[in-house]
């Protein structure tokens, strides 16, 4: 196969008019799979295909494109560093978007390589590749965003990675996008500093910026934009993100107007609004901090929590996932947090859902939706290890048998989410005795056999004449 490609590549070189031997070397190229790949394309010569890229005809540039994307795909960065280095980083400065973006995503990949060790980041902020990238910057937003992708992962990486990052002025350029004035670009850069917000020095760093103070003021600011359902989400996304890393006691005291917006948004009609503010209140409420959080503000909490087991029950299917899904994080409680306040929040939260809770979430699971089944399924799960939910349990008439019964829920999904509601019950060390030591056997062996378990049917057979 590789002589195959150099003579194509050489038929390239002597066409005059080369478009059917470029689709010729892209058609071959993708017939070979990328892991034997490597070896057909290693040490032939590229130059014509580089040259190419030259060509005043888009439709010879945009085939070299799609071959250099399937070449470099197959090589490393440091071969193509070694052997393409100019060609690549001329590929910056090209005309051509296609080929800005494919120089762009190679030397991404490259650098990204080199940020992971001190002598590589040495390596790269004494090369002038930041230095030109910065220079087609303005080229289009596409190329400005993959160059700011490239800056929040060399700065993830570690404290002396970001400050070089910021000593470039990349980092302060990206931050500046947050108040500009294109809501789109705005929408885009919260995503790329909540990215950043995840390693600890990138939350320092930002913290000295006042990026938290900045966005906790965009977020009152969003009241009279309107605009802001745009960049809106992510503005709470970035504070979501923050509470569960850091502490979400110190977040929702220190930028209230976070957790004012999120159950704002939870009450909001808009579909979007409703389903961040839930990923976010699950978020919140996933650790104890959160809960007790959550339970501090009385009234407002009651309000949200009351939305949710609505959307629950008859939201769209989306949202009534996602609400599943935030009502069992609420829920759950390890083993080792459950104190008596503790299981008494879980166990009045509960209890807030409807009149009838045990029925609504058992309603929930018959409906024919695999991702509500085990959605209501996950509920069960974050109660079964609590007393007061496995006393609801053994008093809720056909519970156990529901349980036990292999034949509701056919999916992989949904046999591994009653698989797991079972093994949260057996691990309990409340459950023999509140459940029963009949029921509890029946649950043990139900674990024993497995998620996929089939009972043996007995065949009848039947005599017959031949």
């Amino acid at each position: 196969m590789a002589a195959s490609i150099e003579s194509l590549l050489e038929e390239i070189s002597g066409a005059e008019d080369p478009t059917e031997e470029l689709q010729s070397l892209k058609t071959a190229l993708l017939s070979i799979p990328l892991s034997a790949l490597t070896d057909s394309v290693r040490g032939q010569r590229l130059d014509v295909i580089f040259s190419l890229l030259h060509s005043n005809q888009r439709e010879q540039v945009q085939l070299c494109v799609d071959i250099l994307e399937r070449i470099l795909m197959a090589l490393s960065p440091e071969y193509l560093a070694q052997n393409y280095r100019v060609e690549l980083q001329g590929g910056l400065t090209h005309p051509n978007e296609s080929v800005k973006i494919l120089a762009l995503t190679q030397a991404i990949q490259s650098l990204s390589k080199l940020s992971h060790s001190k002598p590589g980041l040495d390596k790269l902020f004494q090369s002038d590749l930041l230095t030109v990238m910065k220079e087609v910057m303005a080229t289009s937003d596409i190329v400005r965003y993959r160059i700011y992708e490239l800056v929040v992962e060399i700065s993830s990486v570690s404290p002396i990675s970001l400050g070089y990052c910021a000593n470039s002025s990349l980092i302060s350029q990206l931050l500046s996008e947050l108040t500009g004035d294109d809501v789109l670009i705005r929408a885009t850069a919260t995503e790329m500093v909540t990215t950043l917000a995840h390693s600890q020095h990138g939350r320092q760093y930002l913290a000295q910026q006042g990026i938290m103070d900045k966005i906790s003021n965009m977020i009152r600011g969003a009241e009279t934009d309107p605009f802001s359902s745009l960049y809106l989400p992510g503005l709470v996304k970035f504070f979501g993100n923050l509470a569960i890393m850091d502490s979400p006691q110190q977040v929702c005291e220190t930028y209230p107007a976070f957790q004012n917006k999120v159950f704002e948004m939870a009450l909001d009609p808009d579909p979007v609004m409703i389903g961040v503010a839930l990923d976010t209140l699950g978020l919140l409420g996933s650790n104890v901090e959160g809960k007790q959080v959550l339970q501090k503000t009385g009234e407002n909490f009651k309000a949200v929590l009351l939305r949710m087991s609505q959307l629950a029950s008859s939201g769209a299917t989306e949202l009534r996932v996602r609400s599943l899904d935030a009502i069992s994080q609420l829920l759950t409680l390890q083993p080792e947090q459950q104190t008596e306040d503790l299981l008494a929040l879980t166990e009045s939260w509960f209890h807030l859902l409807s009149n009838q809770p045990m029925d609504m979430i058992r309603t929930i699971s018959t409906q024919p939706f695999p991702e509500l089944h085990c959605g209501a399924l996950g509920i069960f799960t974050a109660i079964a290890t609590q007393p007061w939910g496995q006393k609801l349990m053994i008093n809720n008439p056909g519970f156990m048998e529901f349980i036990l019964d292999r034949s509701t829920g056919q999916t992989k999904e949904a046999k591994d989410a009653k698989y797991e509601l079972v093994g949260s019950l057996v691990c309990s060390s409340t459950a023999a005795e509140i459940l029963g030591s009949q029921h509890y056997l029946r649950l043990k062996t139900y674990l024993r056999e497995g998620p996929y378990y089939v009972s043996a049917v007995a065949s009848v057979s039947t005599e017959g004449a031949d």
